[in-house]
């Protein structure tokens, strides 16, 4: 349905939605470019070398997609086919990937059950490792993926000590760690803890351009050099290998340096917008869970009246959000809504019955 021109739109499905801001496209405009397949996009070399700064790492690499970020990330390390990667039942990778790990590199995933807090337990990662020397029947573990800020989880973050004690437990095993960081910059500004102490543990770290500090396209790869020179070359393999892309990675850099400062202001503003969801009588947040940008609503468990219905109804008068589950509903904040589209939100949901 598309909705009227006369009614306030204030659009809440993801941080995804979010239009290039003027500063954005006046970089985009002038950015100096050349053949980054080629190697020689001064742009896109810029981006990289700040990206691997802020995470600590020797080397980064620009893609086009999370998904493909995660994908080229997990095969590196899972770089015999049949081989195991270890993850959480609710994760990004594990649900919304299409499946790539397996279809495109032959990986096989097992999976850890995601606590409320995001985290897996670590004795029931431990339970799941299975080695060359066991039974020959299994696939044999090569990798262990966590995702900061945990989406399914209403974007929960998971502790650095906690990161630290999966990463030595990956040591001790001789397995890697890779870690979903599409929010990791929400991450860094919930803990108040600088992105590099967060994945200092990772051997790569997969960071989404798009989500969270609202560039219009991309992600970057980071880990140590010899991991990023095979990201490139499965880059390419996958199609993912562009030319000016300098263009893009002009945008990334000013939403590094405008956009980081205002998550903060994103994370209290969904913390306002769920008390005032939680207060009124006919909805549920658990407010103590939104710990960033990320909302879930439980709604009335009518039968005939859904979330897909209660989406609808919103969509009516401009709010738009989706569905999660048959009677919850998934909102998220960015830098373009504002204190009164908040309080629209609020007025259109109490409405709503």
């Amino acid at each position: 349905m598309v909705t009227p021109t006369s009614v306030r739109t204030v659009d809440l499905r993801s941080d995804t939605v979010t239009k290039p801001t003027e500063s954005m496209r006046s970089a985009m405009a002038k950015a100096e470019v050349d053949d980054d397949v080629l190697g020689s996009d001064p742009t896109a070399m810029r981006l990289e070398k700040e990206m691997a700064e802020i995470a600590g790492k020797e080397a980064a690499m620009f893609v086009p997609s999370g998904t493909m970020a995660n994908l080229i990330s997990v095969l590196i390390h899972c770089d015999e086919r049949g081989s195991e990667v270890i993850l959480g039942d609710d994760s990004h990778i594990h649900i919304y990937e299409n499946g790539g790990v397996s279809s495109l590199g032959g990986v096989h995933p097992r999976t850890v059950k995601n606590e409320e807090d995001g985290t897996m337990v670590i004795g029931s990662i431990e339970a799941a490792v299975r080695g060359p020397k066991g039974d020959l029947h299994h696939p044999v573990t090569k990798l262990i993926c966590l995702e900061n800020t945990q989406a399914n989880r209403g974007g929960r973050c998971l502790p650095v000590e906690y990161i630290d004690k999966v990463g030595e437990f990956a040591k001790k095993h001789g397995l890697k760690l890779h870690i979903d960081g599409a929010r990791i910059f929400n991450a860094s500004v919930a803990l108040g803890v600088p992105v590099k102490r967060i994945v200092q543990a990772a051997d790569s770290v997969s960071i989404c351009l798009s989500e969270g500090i609202g560039a219009p396209v991309g992600s970057v790869i980071v880990g140590s050099k010899e991991f990023i020179t095979k990201a490139r070359w499965l880059r390419k393999t996958l199609g993912g290998g562009m030319r000016q892309v300098g263009v893009l990675c002009a945008a990334a850099l000013v939403a590094l340096n405008e956009n980081v400062p205002k998550l903060g202001d994103d994370h209290k503003k969904a913390k306002i917008l769920a008390e005032g969801l939680n207060r009124i009588e006919r909805f549920r947040v658990n407010v103590a869970a939104v710990e960033t940008n990320i909302i879930y609503v439980d709604i009335p468990e009518d039968p005939k009246f859904g979330a897909e219905d209660a989406c609808k109804s919103l969509e009516d008068v401009g709010v738009l959000v989706l569905p999660q589950a048959t009677f919850r509903i998934r909102i998220v904040l960015h830098h373009q809504i504002s204190d009164v589209d908040v309080e629209y939100v609020l007025s259109c949901f109490e409405k709503m019955f």
